[in-house]
């Protein structure tokens, strides 16, 4: 049924069905019979609609309430038939956001078939929040009017805030669990400070229990657990005291397992979290009372403090996780202030790990060449193979930047055996470009992941079968730590390349195992001289004031002459003056190797050298 041009429909009319001669079947009676049966009708629809539980009310296109039933007058304090004629958006405040106010608008004018959305009311008794879902959709059969209804949802979004809760909090500890603590991570980074008034700033110690895995595996989950929750409880007092002077307390939150974290939003800066993380360890330092068990417990704690603008949820707790390790590493029960510094050399070290197996792929890696030069002669009798990285990103890098991060993932298998079959390669290149020359000698380091991880005995044959070196001018040194201490495989694969004729020598000797005596056991033909020893002997006998410690001289004299004794060779690193040269020389070391005799080389200057023995004397001769 519609209205008419001239004005609203009577609100008994609109909640009236829409009847056609077609489809009713009053239109196939006649008479009184058909205007009886409508009336009953519409008097039916009209019950319904003052009766119905479901808070409604007929709204014309103009946004004013025509009529309301009682429900509505009961959700809104307010009796039905004073709500005629006022604005239904005000009513149930539909017009606190414009994506609301805009859809309703549009559902009045015709363009949009409904509107659904959920208000939050105030009780007319006692004033407390009621939850409303608002549906507005055009009445059937009348285009100038709505029907706005309203259900009371309350107790669904109570039920709904209960389930939210438990599953934001942790049960054990009752604190913010990981999805709370980065949602509202997440919410206190995207603030706006010239909104807030804040600082535009914020803080973290994300904190580990030092031990809990030794109490969760000796005492139980049910003690460890109970622990969690008194640590917890500390953590929130530690909290409570640091937010009395602020508008906010620091949130705390248990992330799993025995890790926590505090978020300072809008920090005044690191001496506040600094404040707050020192409380917090003096905090976990009394003994725990539980169920008369006294624990104690540490913590380690990462401490991070920046501006929030440009900062992301996942970059800051990266930075407070590297944190945390630092202050682990460092020895536990302590705090550690983020540095952006150490942060970048870590961040180095990881690329330059990930890249380290591709990269030999890539053939990235090159050798330099150290010459050996004899005490007694002068003359070059060897070349020490060093391997540079020259890295697409960070340019030259030497062995100490990543020979460490090779040997803890196993890259250092492949790189080594690059290493040894390239300086052979160059070895017998040599050889073959000076047969006059009498052939000098390859030293390469080995690593003991070597020895473990592959058939370096089998590496070793064959590279000197492809390359055609002979086996004696082929070296391979070893750390001392990793020869004094060999037994098993280790041992047997020296004494087979010593069987092969290899020569193995002992590096950075005496800073070790130097156990001497199991020195005579090994298969072992070279010892060369730790740097620290010749460092020693830097003084000039010339120089007035010059005093040398004569222990120094006499340690390395009896190593020498042990060594001697033995059947080995010595030889001198880090050999930097003629001073040191001319000591060395005289308590009979065989071979020297530093800088005053020349830095590493490419392959084309040890060329040069053997090419023109006249400047091999003099740039690396005897001094």
């Amino acid at each position: 049924m519609s209205g008419t041009s001239e004005g609203p429909t009577p609100a008994a009319d609109l909640i009236r069905p829409a009847v056609t001669d077609s489809d009713h079947p009053a239109a196939r009676r006649t008479g009184d019979e058909s205007a009886d049966s409508t009336s009953a009708t519409e008097g039916a629809y009209r019950a319904a609609f003052v009766c119905a539980p479901l808070a409604m009310a007929v709204v014309d296109r103009e946004g004013l309430v025509v009529s309301a039933n009682e429900a509505l007058g009961e959700l809104l304090g307010i009796v039905p038939g004073r709500l005629a004629g006022r604005a239904a958006a005000d009513l149930v405040d539909l017009a606190s956001d414009a994506r609301t106010w805009h859809a309703y608008r549009e559902v009045l004018r015709g363009r949009q078939a409904r509107l659904r959305c959920t208000r939050r009311l105030k009780h007319p008794d006692d004033g407390h929040a009621v939850w409303v879902q608002i549906t507005v959709a055009p009445l059937p059969g009348d285009p100038h009017a709505v029907l706005l209804s309203a259900g009371d949802i309350s107790a669904r979004r109570e039920l709904q805030a209960r389930l939210r809760h438990l599953q934001m909090h942790d049960p054990v500890t009752r604190l913010p669990n990981r999805t709370l603590f980065f949602e509202r991570l997440t919410t206190a980074l995207e603030a706006e400070p010239e909104v807030t008034g804040g600082t535009g700033r914020i803080g973290l110690c994300y904190l580990d229990l030092d031990g809990f895995k030794a109490i969760n595996d000796t005492l139980g989950h049910r003690i460890g657990d109970r622990l969690l929750a008194a640590v917890a409880e500390r953590l929130t007092r530690c909290a409570d005291t640091a937010g009395h002077t602020r508008a906010s307390a620091p949130l705390v939150a248990r992330l799993g397992g025995d890790e926590f974290a505090l978020m300072v939003e809008d920090s005044t800066g690191t001496e506040q979290l600094a404040d707050l993380a020192e409380s917090v360890l003096t905090a976990l330092q009394a003994p725990f009372d539980l169920s008369g068990r006294r624990l104690s417990v540490s913590a380690s704690i990462g401490v991070v403090e920046r501006l929030a603008a440009g900062t992301s949820a996942t970059g800051l707790m990266q930075a407070a996780d590297t944190t945390l390790y630092w202050a682990k590493a460092d020895g536990k029960d302590r705090w550690t202030l983020f540095d952006p510094e150490r942060n970048a050399h870590r961040m180095t070290r990881q690329a330059l790990a990930s890249t380290l197996r591709p990269a030999i792929e890539r053939k990235e890696f090159v050798l330099e060449y150290q010459p050996l030069v004899g005490m007694s002669d002068g003359r070059l009798s060897g070349v020490e193979a060093l391997v540079r990285w020259n890295h697409p990103q960070f340019g030259m890098l030497t062995p100490n930047r990543f020979i460490t991060l090779a040997e803890e993932d196993g890259a250092i298998v492949p790189l080594g055996r690059w290493v040894l079959a390239t300086a052979c390669r160059q070895a017998r290149r040599w050889q073959l470009d000076h047969p006059d020359e009498e052939p000098i000698f390859v030293s390469v380091n080995v690593a003991v992941r070597q020895v473990w991880d592959s058939d370096l005995v089998a590496d070793v044959a064959r590279i000197l079968a492809e390359t055609g070196l002979a086996p004696h001018l082929l070296q391979l040194e070893l750390t001392e730590s990793a020869v004094m201490g060999s037994s098993g495989r280790p041992l047997q694969a020296l004494q087979s390349l010593s069987d092969m004729g290899v020569r193995i020598a002992i590096d950075d000797f005496g800073t070790g195992y130097s156990n001497l005596a199991y020195l005579s056991r090994l298969p072992v033909s070279v010892l060369k001289l730790d740097g620290s020893f010749v460092r020693g002997f830097q003084y000039d006998e010339r120089e007035a004031g010059s005093r040398a410690n004569p222990a120094d001289e006499v340690v390395v004299e009896a190593m020498i002459q042990l060594a001697h004794r033995l059947g080995l060779t010595v030889t001198a690193e880090c050999v930097e003056t003629s001073a040191q040269a001319g000591r060395l020389r005289r308590i009979g070391c065989d071979t020297g190797q530093g800088w005053l005799y020349s830095r590493p080389v490419s392959p084309d200057r040890i060329s040069e050298l053997l090419t023109c023995p006249s400047e091999t004397e003099q740039t690396v001769g005897k001094p």
